[in-house]
C-alpha cells in the first residue's frame, strides 16, 4: 500500500467512524434498543459506500470483504451507547450540545465520503465521465444519512435541510477539479472534505436552505 493509498484507506475508516457516532447518536435520540443503535450505526456509516460499489458493480460490497469497516462502526456506536447509558442524566441535560456535535460528525463522514465517492469513480475508468464521478460522489457521501433518516423515521435530511446533498455535490466537484488539473491527490482530498465540511457547517449555523414553492 502506497502512501496515497494509505490516506484514502485512514480518511475512509475516519469518515467510517464519524457516521457511525452520527448514526448512534440519532438512534439514542430515536429511543431505540441497543441492536438498534449498532444497527443505525453500521447503517449510516456503510450505507453510502455499498451504493457507491453496487453502481460500480463490486459484488459484494466491499463491507463484506473487509471486515474492519464494520468493526469500527460497531465499536463506535456501542461507545456512544455505554456513554449515554451511564451518563443518561447528563446526556439528556446536553442534547442541543449533542445535537451540535452530531451535525460535525455527520459533516465530516458527508466530506470524506464524496470525496472518496470521485475517486472510485476515477479509479474504476470513469476520470473522463465528470457527471459519473460527481453524481457516485454525491451519492456515496448521502446515501447513509439517507437511510439513517428513513429508518429512524425522519424525512432525510438530503430533502429539506440545510444544504445537505449540495455540500457533497459541491466537494465532490471540487475533488474532481483538482483531480483534472493535475494537482496532487492529497490536496485534491483535504480540499474537498473542508469544503464539504464548511458549507455544512455554516449552512446548519445561518439556517442556510433551498428555496421552496410555498
Amino acid at each position: 500500500m502506497n502512501l496515497a493509498e494509505l490516506i484514502f484507506y485512514g480518511a475512509e475508516l475516519a469518515g467510517t467512524a464519524a457516521f457511525a457516532i452520527s448514526g448512534a447518536m440519532t438512534a439514542i435520540e430515536r429511543k431505540l434498543d441497543l441492536f438498534g443503535v449498532l444497527l443505525l450505526s453500521v447503517i449510516t456509516a456503510l450505507g453510502g459506500g455499498v451504493t457507491r460499489d453496487l453502481l460500480l458493480g463490486h459484488i459484494p460490497p466491499r463491507m463484506f470483504e473487509r471486515y474492519e469497516y464494520v468493526l469500527i462502526a460497531v465499536l463506535c456506536g456501542l461507545a456512544v451507547f455505554l456513554v449515554a447509558r451511564c451518563s443518561k442524566e447528563r446526556y439528556q441535560r446536553h442534547m442541543p450540545r449533542i445535537s451540535t456535535i452530531n451535525n460535525v460528525f455527520d459533516a465530516i463522514g458527508l466530506g470524506v465520503f464524496s470525496a472518496i465517492g470521485v475517486q472510485a469513480a476515477i479509479q474504476a475508468g470513469f476520470e473522463q465521465n465528470w457527471f459519473f464521478a460527481i453524481t457516485l460522489g454525491m451519492l456515496t457521501g448521502v446515501g447513509g444519512g439517507i437511510l439513517r433518516d428513513m429508518m429512524s423515521q425522519s424525512l432525510p435530511a438530503v430533502l429539506h435541510k440545510h444544504i445537505y446533498a449540495v455540500a457533497a455535490i459541491a466537494g465532490a466537484g471540487c475533488y474532481y477539479v483538482i483531480y483534472r488539473l493535475g494537482i496532487n491527490q492529497k490536496i485534491a482530498m483535504a480540499a474537498s472534505v473542508l469544503l464539504t465540511f464548511a458549507i455544512r457547517i455554516l449552512a446548519t449555523r445561518y439556517e442556510w436552505s433551498l428555496p421552496k414553492a410555498e
